[in-house]
């Protein structure tokens, strides 16, 4: 039977800002195809380096960030393509308009103009942004300004998204609106690496969880999985992520 490679491997990965100094220590996982995985750890365990390592913005120390079988290195434009990226903090650009974010985005990734028009106006209905898709983007608040970052990066259709805290500035609203639309691009075969705080949240729609503590995976698997691992079967996921982590603050 034919093995699918998975759309994410992170491969005995050590990195960080030093030479000398790792922030990560031979970190292994990997996401498949349409599955949604979430990365949680308390402040400074390394969650946001991970990712910037995924992004490209910093070179590993050891070991390999793995792309639908391909390193950054092996074919950059490939690599970069295949990702798209949502920040804990949006970044804008202030004289542009939200369609025009859309619009620059689509371009970017080379989305074909009548599948751009179906997607935004789709995502502005979704998000409830259409009365807001000619303002400005300096006139937005914080968490208008998270759904254009977010809507920008669903426009595209890579095979991965890497999203960070999604949920910060928005209404009850348009966190749900995000999260179904998630599992529908997961649905779709999309893979997600999702890193969230808010673990009630995220505990009914990851398929599995990743625990980053001081740099390193310390359990990982579906929820009863690292339930196990933590000695606390049927346990929320608030529970069991307390009891892995407390023993090493």
């Amino acid at each position: 039977m034919e093995q699918t490679v998975p759309v994410l491997q992170i491969e005995e990965l050590s990195g960080g800002y030093s030479l000398g100094k790792p922030v990560l220590h031979d970190i292994n996982f990997e996401v498949g195809a349409g599955e949604m995985v979430g990365l949680i750890g308390l402040n400074g365990a390394g969650k946001s380096t991970t990712m910037k390592h995924i992004l490209g913005l910093m070179t590993p120390h050891k070991g390999a960030v793995v792309v639908n079988g391909k390193t950054k290195n092996e074919e950059p434009h490939s690599y970069q393509s295949s990702l798209a990226f949502v920040p804990e903090s949006p970044l804008l650009y202030e004289e542009l308009t939200v369609r025009e974010h859309l619009e620059f985005t689509a371009r970017a990734y080379g989305v074909e103009p009548e599948a751009y028009r179906e997607r935004s106006e789709r995502l502005l209905d979704l998000f409830h942004m259409k009365e807001k898709a000619d303002s400005l983007s300096i006139h937005l608040s914080k968490g208008m300004k998270q759904k254009v970052m977010i809507m920008s990066a669903f426009i595209a259709r890579p095979p991965l998204y890497i999203i960070d805290e999604p949920f910060l500035g928005l209404d009850p609203l348009g966190i749900r609106s995000l999260l179904d639309f998630m599992m529908e691009m997961k649905m779709g075969g999309a893979s997600i690496l999702l890193s969230s705080h808010i673990l009630s949240t995220i505990e009914n729609y990851c398929d599995r969880f990743i625990v980053l503590h001081r740099g390193a995976v310390i359990a990982q698997g579906t929820l009863n999985e690292i339930a196990q691992q933590a000695g606390l079967p049927g346990e929320s996921l608030e529970n069991i992520f307390y009891a892995l982590v407390k023993g090493g603050v």
